[in-house]
């Protein structure tokens, strides 16, 4: 992991930004890069938020000595609210249940709870309906002013953000536009409005208000390819994968390679084996498919991904056992990048990078 890569993400998306603030979602183990040091170098190029979606993921940046604004979103009954606000996190309550529940919690801790409200404009996942918004908006003043809680920030997210001109996007906006209305108008004066991901952030810079919440871009991938490659967007990628081979060997024509035998080598050629596989978070479906660079050249996955494992055909070209073959990096030397191992399996760059599992060794970079 390139942390200098990161801040300059970071640097990359405060510039974009155009004066609202940067809140580096660090989710998901920083999408596979490691949280906490992600969040550091994030923190050094200036993100004045984190966001998390798990109450564990706040509390183990807090663990590690955050001390800065952290916006934990994903909530389900009985959660941990008084450690969040214990602890100085905000929370986000997306409808009545979650109100009462921070408030029961603020008054057990003797101090308020700093809530963000989530709307739901369109986005259909969390978030409230703009039926029930008006109602929630005013729940949310009586506790303002009773002093169990403070209402920092109205939010919302995208849907589609990443297909430039789809229509949700100016809908979604309107509806959030109405939002924001609605609570003006019960008496609410937030902290900091935000609607904007990283394709929004990108691109879309009318939907940035005071604060925009880049995720995949911090770490620089790019969220689209409609939107615009990495390098086009001024992003460079943190995260390279590669391993040493552990076995070089030669065989005969017509060898099977690795369960079922989907492969079968065309002519007498040499083997080399890659020591990752599906359990270290490679998708299975990359059999056959995945891309990898071995001694000077893309290879494909021959054959199926085991647990463990697989096998590239290095055809007539030489290698030994400890040769290093990278999967996945910015591109600099030719390898493969996540974009490609997407491509190859019909899925986003979000979820190559993300899966990659902890047993997988992360080293960093330029700490």
């Amino acid at each position: 992991m390139d942390l200098d890569a990161v801040r300059a993400n970071v640097r990359s998306l405060r510039e974009r930004a155009a004066g609202a603030q940067v809140m580096a979602v660090v989710k998901a183990d920083g999408y596979g890069h490691g949280a906490v040091p992600c969040a550091r170098a994030a923190r050094q190029a200036g993100a004045g938020w984190l966001g998390t979606a798990t109450p564990q993921e706040a509390f183990a940046l807090r663990a590690a000595g955050d001390e800065g604004r952290i916006l934990c979103w994903l909530w389900t009954p009985g959660g941990p609210w008084r450690t969040a606000i214990e602890q100085d996190i905000d929370v986000s309550a997306s409808g009545r249940w979650a109100l009462a529940e921070i408030v029961a919690a603020a008054r057990a801790a003797g101090r308020p709870a700093r809530v963000h409200l989530k709307a739901d404009t369109g986005l259909g996942r969390n978030g409230c309906q703009p039926a029930d918004w008006p109602d929630l908006v005013a729940a949310a003043r009586a506790a303002e002013a009773e002093g169990t809680l403070r209402v920092t920030g109205i939010w919302s997210h995208f849907a589609c953000a990443d297909e430039p001109g789809h229509p949700s996007i100016a809908a979604q906006l309107t509806a959030f536009h109405e939002a924001l209305r609605v609570a003006e108008r019960a008496g609410l004066d937030p902290e900091v409005r935000h609607h904007a991901n990283s394709p929004a952030t990108l691109t879309l810079p009318e939907t940035h208000f005071d604060l925009v919440r880049p995720g995949i871009a911090v770490y620089g991938l790019s969220p689209a390819p409609e939107v615009g490659t990495a390098h086009e967007l001024g992003l460079r990628p943190a995260m390279t994968l590669s391993a040493s081979l552990a076995l070089v060997k030669r065989v005969p024509r017509d060898h099977g390679v690795s369960y079922g035998h989907t492969y079968r080598t065309p002519g007498e050629t040499t083997l080399g084996l890659v020591p990752a596989g599906y359990g270290d978070g490679l998708p299975r479906h990359a059999s056959g498919c995945g891309p990898v660079l071995v001694a000077g050249k893309w290879r494909t996955v021959a054959g199926r991904i085991a647990m463990d494992q697989f096998v590239v055909d290095l055809g007539g070209d030489h290698a030994e056992a400890g040769d290093r073959a990278v999967l996945l990096g910015p591109g600099d030397e030719g390898e493969p990048t996540a974009e490609d191992w997407a491509r190859a399996v019909g899925t986003i760059g979000y979820e190559i990078v993300t899966r990659i599992g902890p047993r997988v060794p992360r080293v960093y970079r330029n700490v």
